[in-house]
């Protein structure tokens, strides 16, 4: 734990930022798949341009997916249903290249036929989790509140609370800690598409009172700085003013920075692939061990080999909270928790059509993904009493 007082930032987007409109296009072709062939193999990537986007990967499935259809929906569902906003979801382009799955990776991730005989990682990398008893939902303040300011960007949006906005926006929140605890929120970034013709004055006024206060009241106080559309204009946003990608807000989906990150992004991959179904299993594993007391903080990482089963290896760091030795709680781990990739997706139910929610406003920290429940923490708190 780091003593003395210092600053720590996140940021987030709405679900309109080109990137994460790129994300949710990939998990709702995943979900679509799920939902007709929960063995479906997905690997699908998303980029959109101006009037475009382009759906590329390797899809095997069972069943029959319709990309522009779900291309379509997503878009509109988020709010984009005009071509000012960048795209249109009437009348954008929508290209398509999808091959099957290389048959060479497939047989380590399928049972029985790979040179390992258990369903092994679909590839190689290493994959961390992260917790902290900073806030209720066991994640970092500053990535908890930066997800919360552009979930109710969308929200004010939608409503017609504030009907001027636009669906591109972002977040960033900067919170002042000491000694390893939180204390109050110093600086607060908004940044949010919006129609010509608005007055700045307007929308500053409209978002601290609207969105930043409701959010952030307890953390704020007359020193807290708010940069509100610093540049003074975005009436221009959306994939018209920057191209989006899937799998470029790797940090925004996970903990805003704080913790390590294995580097494998989580949209457009079904769960047989680590990059996302260990990501989540090592959450799951931090989680509850905060939960249950063992460490105040906690991060674990998992590796794997390609066409492997068991990890390589397995690191838990507590940054001097912890309870116990770190090496009894890896011991732990390995007894208690799902590390296979079969195990994980058995125990954490990853083969059904639940990743389109994951695809904006970060993958952790609500209560109705899998990952997040808390069904560990009596047989662990055991371990403080030996």
């Amino acid at each position: 734990m780091i003593k003395g007082t210092y600053l720590f930032t996140s940021e987030s987007v709405t679900e309109g930022h080109p990137d994460k409109v790129c994300d949710q296009i990939s998990d709702a072709v995943l979900d679509a798949c799920l939902e007709q062939d929960p063995y479906s193999r997905v690997a699908v990537e998303s980029l959109t341009k101006t009037g475009v986007v382009i759906v590329a990967g390797e899809l095997t499935t069972k069943g029959y997916v319709n990309i522009p259809v779900i291309v379509r929906d997503t878009l509109k569902k988020i709010g984009y249903t005009k071509s000012s906003y960048g795209i249109d979801s009437d009348t954008c382009a929508v290209l398509v290249h999808l091959e099957e799955q290389s048959p060479d990776i497939s047989q380590g991730v399928s049972e029985g036929e790979g040179q390992y005989k258990e369903q092994g990682a679909g590839d190689q990398g290493m994959m961390f989790g992260y917790a902290t008893n900073e806030t209720e939902d066991y994640m970092p303040l500053p990535i908890n509140l930066a997800h919360k300011l552009t979930h109710k960007l969308a929200e004010v949006r939608k409503s017609g609370e504030i009907p001027y906005l636009g669906p591109d926006g972002k977040s960033q929140v900067t919170v002042e800690y000491s000694d390893g605890k939180p204390t109050k929120v110093t600086a607060i970034v908004i940044s949010n598409q919006h129609e010509e013709g608005v007055e700045h004055d307007q929308i500053e006024k409209d978002i601290i009172a609207r969105v930043i206060e409701p959010i952030c009241k307890d953390w704020i106080d007359g020193d807290t700085k708010y940069y509100v559309n610093p540049t003074g204009k975005f009436v221009l946003g959306g994939p018209y003013a920057d191209a989006g990608l899937t799998g470029r807000k790797i940090i925004v989906d996970t903990y805003g920075g704080m913790g390590r990150h294995g580097g494998g992004a989580f949209s457009g991959k079904d769960p047989s692939k680590v990059d996302r179904s260990a990501a989540y299993a090592a959450r799951y594993i931090a989680k509850n061990i905060v939960a249950a007391g063992l460490a105040d903080i906690c991060e674990v990482q998992l590796a794997y080999a390609i066409g492997v089963a068991e990890p390589v290896s397995i690191n838990v760091n507590t940054f001097g909270t912890g309870k116990l030795p770190e090496s009894e709680i890896v011991a732990e781990i390995r007894k208690s928790f799902p590390l296979k990739p079969a195990d994980i997706l058995n125990s954490l139910e990853l083969r059904r059509p639940i990743y389109l929610k994951t695809a904006a406003y970060g993958h952790f920290g609500r209560d109705s993904f899998p990952w997040e429940k808390l069904d560990k923490v009596e047989e662990l708190k055991k371990l403080l009493s030996k």
